[in-house]
């Protein structure tokens, strides 16, 4: 079999084929058509429209991507075709759905599946003795992820320092009439501005230098709870309740000790009276928590009068993929930290409370709040309410041209910390 066209992309060989000249078709010139089934179990659906249809194709661990076609010739013969995509260039994914503002997220796990599973949950413990309730549920903390939690701190506190120090050397535009910001020395030319005035500049983004680490970075923040356990914090209270980033908030609950925000720490797990109710058992007898011995320090955010831009090249690539390795590790450490201490989204709004049930402030000013009274309608967090990526558009070359505009379905994106690590001179992260 001949191909008139062959190239490698980013995401795998594609080739064009012809009927001319192929070894399985008639000497003559003949036309065929590939048909694809209407639900193929080798392409996902078309989500995201800055994404081309190679993008939806699964990455298989074995053989790379393959894609089955079956070809027909004007006469009676089929033939199937298999084209395989090398290890080498994996297949990049898909992204998020992104909702409408009228709709609601939905629930991570859904809500037939979660009945399903206390309904077995309930019969396979049926006429067994009740077991005690482990913690985080029972009032203490989970010892083995205390060390997690101190580390998930360091690493949120050295991202920030030196994503301080990456905006002294890395070029990272923001729009002046709406939130998107691009890494490079130039923003990209897409009319996707929806600001003031975007009809007069049709979509038109207006570039300048002044990004923060907040644009960068984005903060979640959420209520402080001295007591996670304790009452829901009510509307009256929610402007003497301080507030936190919600990170540092599950670091604390998790075990991080900050002498700015007390938290109450029980030594002995709670005395249930009933599903709503409990006391808390008597630690008299226990000792004190001074002979205890010294507790690990946390790093400390520079000030902004106090960052020093990277001498070299040479420092700026290792300040780089020490960055991106504070990245890593930051969300894969929240991400097990989420599985034992809830954390609570709201479903119309980008609220984020960490506890076991949200509180009860009527602040949610999301599509139709007056008909819920301003209340959240709180649900599971999934990591990326905790951590949002803020996406950018990825630059295949700073040194080279600028992006085009007409080539927009053909360009990546990837998160603005990735991408400022990237064109420092880190390496390209495998997932």
């Amino acid at each position: 079999m001949n191909c008139s066209s062959s190239r490698v992309f980013s995401h795998g060989a594609v080739a064009s084929f012809r009927g001319k000249g192929m070894d399985f078709l008639s000497p003559k010139f003949v036309t065929f058509g590939a048909s694809f089934p209407a639900k193929s179990e080798f392409l996902n659906s078309y989500i995201h429209p800055a994404l081309t249809s190679l993008d939806s194709f699964r990455f298989q661990q074995q053989g790379g991507n393959v894609l089955q076609v079956s070809v027909k010739s004007r006469s009676s013969k089929s033939y199937a075709l298999v084209v395989r995509s090398d290890h080498r260039y994996p297949q990049n994914s898909d992204f998020l759905k992104h909702y409408s503002k009228k709709e609601k997220k939905p629930f991570p796990v859904p809500i037939v599946e979660l009945r399903r599973a206390a309904r077995e949950r309930l019969k396979s413990n049926r006429g067994k003795p009740r077991t005690p309730v482990p913690p985080p549920k029972n009032g203490l903390l989970v010892k083995t992820l205390v060390p997690v939690a101190y580390d998930v701190y360091d690493a949120r506190i050295t991202l920030i320092n030196n994503l301080k120090r990456l905006l002294k050397v890395v070029p990272v535009q923001a729009c002046r009439f709406c939130n998107e910001i691009h890494v490079g020395p130039v923003g990209h030319p897409f009319k996707s501005c929806k600001g003031a005035n975007a009809n007069i500049r049709k979509g038109v983004h207006e570039w300048i230098p002044n990004v923060t680490v907040d644009d960068i970075f984005l903060p979640v923040e959420a209520f402080h709870l001295y007591d996670r356990l304790g009452r829901r914090i009510p509307h009256e209270e929610r402007f003497s309740t301080p507030r936190l980033p919600a990170l540092v908030e599950l670091c604390i609950q998790a075990g991080v000790d900050i002498p700015e925000y007390p938290t109450k720490r029980r030594r002995k797990p709670i005395i249930r009276i009933s599903k709503s109710e409990f006391v808390d058992a008597d630690e008299s007898e226990l000792p004190d928590l001074d002979n205890e011995g010294p507790k690990r320090p946390v790093l400390a955010e520079i000030q902004d009068s106090e960052v020093i831009a990277p001498s070299d090249e040479e420092e700026t690539t290792l300040l780089a993929e020490e960055t991106l390795r504070a990245w890593e590790q930051m969300r894969r450490g929240a991400k097990r930290l989420m599985k034992m201490y809830l954390v609570r989204v709201c479903g119309y709004c980008p609220e984020v409370h960490v506890g076991p049930s949200g509180h009860k402030a009527q602040n949610c000013g999301a599509f139709k709040h007056q008909q819920r009274n301003g209340q959240h309608g709180w649900q599971a967090a999934v990591l990326n309410d905790l951590i949002p990526p803020r996406y950018v558009w990825h630059v295949p070359d700073v040194n080279g041209p600028p992006l085009e505009r007409e080539l927009r379905n053909f360009y990546g994106q990837a998160p603005a910390v990735v991408e400022m690590c990237i064109q420092a001179g880190a390496a390209v992260p495998e997932a």
